[in-house]
């Protein structure tokens, strides 16, 4: 990359591949290079550090895996973006909250906001009979202004009318809810399970159809136990990680935390 980076140490137990994987994540903070910015191709780097194209590549491999880079077909290697994350299990938070708490901003762009008929499944989520109305949202969600995951929200309008005309493009639904409505979340269930992203929902996050999503599931109750939201919440792979808080009760038997599904 420079006259000014290190170099492989032949002698050293470390196999090479991961010589080179801190050496160019090294490189990266020395020269101060930014989000979306070109790294050389393999080839050069092969030239620099005087290495296998296997080596190099097992390299890059992993630190795109770790996140510090991200390969595009037909246009090279750049430093990855910052994966957003959000929490899944500590404590019943929404993105706004998350995103905010680790000094990033959130914005969304509102795409439907509308009372609509529930269909079977939203109304038994919902404890609502079919075609009882409810609030729909659905947002693209932005964070440092580039897209990154798409939310389809569904609320009992009974609970929460009136949240049809509100302004929900640059605040927390939830801080909206309690503030506005009187609606306060205690307790959910959350699961996530990867996906391909189809064409429409490929083109709303800006990744190609096909590429990976991490597809949250959500329903929220309040403290007598009704539920009051259900949300799917449809996050680019390339940016997103999910971080999981996990304490060992001794006295308690273990419950199952993942259910492996075959389709």
């Amino acid at each position: 990359m420079s006259d000014g980076r290190g170099r492989i140490d032949r002698s050293s137990p470390l196999p090479y591949y991961h010589q080179l994987k801190q050496l160019l994540v090294q490189e990266i903070t020395r020269r101060g290079l930014q989000p979306g910015d070109l790294l050389p191709g393999d080839n050069a780097l092969c030239e620099t550090y005087d290495v296998s194209r296997t080596v190099v590549r097992q390299a890059l491999t992993e630190l795109e895996f770790e996140g510090v880079i991200e390969r595009r077909k037909g246009k090279g290697t750049f430093v990855a973006r910052p994966k957003t994350a959000e929490g899944l299990v500590q404590s019943l938070t929404g993105l706004f909250e998350d995103v905010a708490a680790r000094g990033g901003h959130l914005r969304s762009q509102v795409r439907t906001l509308a009372v609509v008929p529930a269909d079977d499944q939203v109304a038994a989520e919902l404890q609502l009979e079919p075609d009882d109305p409810v609030v729909l949202l659905e947002r693209l969600r932005f964070v440092e202004d580039q897209p990154w995951v798409l939310t389809v929200t569904y609320l009992p309008h009974a609970l929460v009318a009136g949240l049809e005309h509100e302004d929900l493009s640059d605040c927390s639904l939830y801080a909206v809810l309690e503030e506005s409505y009187g609606v306060r979340l205690a307790h959910g269930r959350r699961s996530v399970e990867a996906s391909a992203a189809p064409q429409p929902l490929a083109h709303a996050l800006g990744v190609d159809p096909g590429a990976p999503v991490l597809v949250l599931r959500s329903l929220s109750f309040d403290a007598d136990d009704r539920p009051v939201e259900s949300f799917v919440a449809y996050h680019r792979g390339d940016r997103s990680r999910f971080e999981v808080d996990l304490v060992r009760e001794p006295t308690a038997r273990a419950k199952p935390s993942m259910i492996v599904t075959r389709r």
